[in-house]
């Protein structure tokens, strides 16, 4: 024998004139702006034979300005919708595209003192085809005389701290 299912909930429903009839809650359903219930409210209908019968009218209301709740009645068992949350963003979405990791070195054979700069690899400065270097090994590139880090890629500004050591930066303010 199949399960019927169990019988609506009483529940107050507050008309536009401000009027209470007793009615029976059908379903709950979360929105950005708040609850809405869906309800029948006791009503009539005319029927084909031109007679008048009683009948059920139901609609959605908001909650909690229409609705109110008939003491001692259980609401634990009416469907519920919840808001589903927005899917996530992935940190990529937020940040953006993540650079290329390493460094590349252009070797500049002008004449003086320069004998190259580090870019990162994504940098329009940066040599095409040239090796990637892994960060040890820009370390020791950047540390040779006439080495350079970019400013336009942001090398100097990520490396020179590594370079530097991270605590020059707290003993500035002495």
């Amino acid at each position: 024998m199949a399960d019927t299912p169990p019988e609506p909930p009483p529940i107050t429903v507050v008309l536009p004139d401000d009027q209470e009839v007793t009615g029976l809650l059908h379903e709950r359903q979360q929105t950005p702006e708040g609850w809405l219930f869906r309800v029948s409210v006791p009503a009539w209908q005319n029927t084909a034979e031109g007679a008048v019968e009683p009948a059920w009218y139901t609609v959605w209301v908001q909650a909690p300005a229409h609705v109110k709740r008939v003491e001692g009645a259980s609401y634990d068992d009416v469907p519920t919708t919840y808001l589903k949350s927005p899917p996530s963003r992935s940190v990529r979405e937020v940040l953006g595209p993540r650079r290329p990791t390493g460094w590349v070195l252009q070797k500049l054979d002008a004449p003086g003192p320069d004998r190259g700069v580090l870019h990162a690899p994504d940098c329009d400065e940066a040599p095409e085809g040239a090796p990637v270097l892994e960060l040890e090994r820009a370390l020791d590139a950047a540390e040779k005389a006439g080495v350079r880090l970019c400013s336009l890629c942001g090398a100097a500004a990520e490396l020179d701290p590594v370079l530097r050591g991270f605590d020059q930066a707290f003993d500035q303010g002495r």
